[in-house]
């Protein structure tokens, strides 16, 4: 006897790995959340420990301190890094993805509010040194610029993933996404402008704010008869 057909189902193909994926990093933030806002003795110690061993390398290596101070502020910013996603919104308007290019709009913009309703919510102070090599405003978590670099190249190698099938460009994205991720949080901490917590903590819910967005979008899609890809 065979085995009797499926039931028809009007609900989108589920994405376990994205949601996982998505729920674990959110979970993950919100524990450090709570061990920065109640100011977690080990946590506060890491901090330290990172933020003096790095200022003295900046004071000891004004040649190096310039370098990270032009990565930081003009390659990794977070305004250039919204460029770019001017640049791909404008592209996929172009080639009529109009509902794309408004998800990686609104996602992008997004991730700058929820960053912002944070840094005001926890007001965590930034660094303070009686030497500084850099300067820095408002509040220090979670790092603006660790989490919009995160928002945008992860935006960016969904897009990727979407458009081309050539493992080539996508392991080179990848590359370039890794180095300049960890290179915009590494240069924060140099500069003696962010706790490595701040960095840590934008690293964190960008990735999250990204799958979370990546998912919405392939329920939407799903729920309008198109392949969410």
């Amino acid at each position: 006897m065979s085995s009797p057909a499926p039931l028809p189902s009007s609900l989108p193909p589920s994405r376990p790995p994205v949601l996982l994926a998505c729920a674990l990093l959110t979970a993950v933030f919100a524990v450090l959340l709570v061990l920065v806002a109640v100011e977690w003795g080990p946590l506060v110690a890491l901090d330290d420990d990172i933020a003096n061993g790095l200022h003295r390398w900046a004071i000891d290596d004004p040649a190096t301190t310039r370098v990270m101070r032009v990565l930081s502020d003009w390659v990794w910013d977070p305004w250039a890094m919204r460029a770019v996603i001017a640049v791909v919104f404008f592209w996929l308007l172009v080639h009529g993805e109009r509902t794309l290019a408004v998800a990686i709009a609104v996602t992008s913009a997004l991730g700058a509010l929820v960053q912002q309703v944070l840094k005001a919510a926890v007001g965590k102070e930034r660094p303070q040194w009686p030497d500084p090599v850099d300067s820095a405003q408002y509040a220090a978590f979670p790092s603006g610029h660790a989490m919009t670099a995160a928002v945008t190249f992860s935006l960016l190698l969904w897009l990727l993933a979407r458009f081309t099938a050539s493992r080539a460009a996508r392991a080179a994205l990848l590359v370039v996404a890794v180095v300049s991720v960890l290179g915009v949080g590494f240069t924060r901490l140099y500069l003696g402008v962010h706790w490595f917590s701040d960095v840590l903590g934008g690293w964190l819910l960008g990735v999250a704010v990204v799958l979370g967005a990546v998912r919405w979008y392939a329920y939407l899609q799903a729920r309008r008869g198109c392949s969410p890809a």
